[in-house]
């Protein structure tokens, strides 16, 4: 009797702890602060004509409250009630949570293949920086056998090719304007790829409006569910350098509705549902202690280094907002992205190692 009470406690504690993600859906939206995720409508910056587009009380009206907890979630309502319910928040530095980029350069490609590669590569030292030397997690786990041609990648801004390198990471990057759906293209993926092409461009040929990377990535979701799915949303970094923070805040709104929208067909899904992870983030941080710097990043912009992340799924406790003292870097992501799909990363550079944090129970 005490050996099959042993045997049964073995197996109860193995299916506590065995693997539950199958799938993942890692989303980055531009440069948002995490000033704005946490403490909600910058008052001083929404009150400034140069900056709010002269529609002060339209921004007032849909994003301020006297209470700062009350204004973020008005700017990202599913952030603050679905993934503080049941996910990990992470940066908010008024109560000493610190998460900050390790690269020197405070921009986006070197954020961006931080995040990725788990290292921060000096070499990588401008937005034109060619193919990415560097192997990425996404081409690691398109690598392993139960992944291998399910891993795919939408980013609204032409640089993701290189980035993640896509010639030699032999998975799909869609990056900007490019069309889905290769030489046979369904309808759907035709009218996107029509209505994208056709589309006002704010930002030129180097970058899409969001609503086109999201629609193609959502309709990949829906028809070809790959594994490992990685969606880079780029407005709020546009129109924060644009200065203009009313579209700023709309577009951070914008994205925070696509993860609701997402979440929801991924929680209506068998593949999917109770499967899969959410990794939210951003490549790099803006100033603040200026307020006109708000609009800028990069070495010389004091704060810009300082980002944020969260993450929902059945491997990560609901601890909501993290209000303990610590200290992350972007480098960590690679791995924890790795470890939250069951594997360790490795490559032929190093691999900084995975949040803990985020793992305990």
């Amino acid at each position: 009797m005490k050996k099959i009470f042993i045997l049964f406690f073995i197996f109860i504690s193995f299916l506590s702890t065995a693997q539950k993600t199958e799938n993942i859906i890692i989303i980055t939206t531009d440069g948002f602060r995490w000033q704005e995720v946490f403490k909600g409508l910058d008052s001083k910056i929404a009150g400034d004509k140069n900056f709010n587009q002269d529609d002060k009380s339209y921004i007032n009206k849909k994003y301020k409250s006297f209470d700062d907890k009350e204004s973020r979630k008005k700017i990202m309502p599913f952030l603050w009630s679905e993934i503080a319910a049941k996910g990990q928040i992470y940066g908010n530095r008024d109560l000493g949570n610190k998460v900050d980029v390790s690269n020197p350069y405070w921009f986006s490609y070197p954020g961006y293949s931080e995040i990725m590669t788990g290292n921060v590569d000096k070499r990588i030292d401008s937005n034109g920086h060619k193919a990415n030397p560097n192997e990425n997690v996404l081409e690691f786990l398109n690598q392993q056998p139960e992944l291998k041609g399910k891993t795919i990648a939408f980013g609204a801004w032409d640089a993701f090719d290189r980035i993640l390198n896509e010639k030699r990471s032999n998975f799909p990057v869609i990056s900007a304007f490019d069309n889905v759906g290769g030489d046979k293209p369904t309808e759907i993926e035709k009218l996107l790829n029509e209505m994208r092409n056709n589309s006002f461009k704010p930002f030129h040929e180097d970058e899409c409006l969001d609503v086109f990377t999201h629609y193609q990535a959502v309709n990949e979701l829906k028809t070809n569910k790959p594994k490992v799915l990685y969606i880079a949303y780029g407005e709020t970094d546009e129109w924060a350098h644009s200065g203009h923070y009313r579209s700023y805040l709309d577009a951070a709104n914008q994205v925070d509705n696509y993860i609701k929208e997402i979440w929801d067909f991924v929680q209506n899904d068998p593949q999917y549902k109770n499967k899969t992870t959410l990794f939210i983030t951003v490549d790099h941080g803006r100033g603040d202690k200026k307020k006109e710097q708000w609009k800028d990043h990069g070495e010389k912009i004091e704060g810009a280094s300082e980002i944020w992340f969260a993450a929902m799924g059945p491997e990560i406790a609901p601890k909501g907002e993290i209000k303990t003292e610590s200290q992350l870097y972007q480098k960590q992501f690679a791995q924890t992205i790795a470890k939250l799909m069951g594997y360790t990363f490795t490559a032929d550079h190093p691999v900084e190692k995975e949040v803990t944090e985020l793992f305990e129970k």
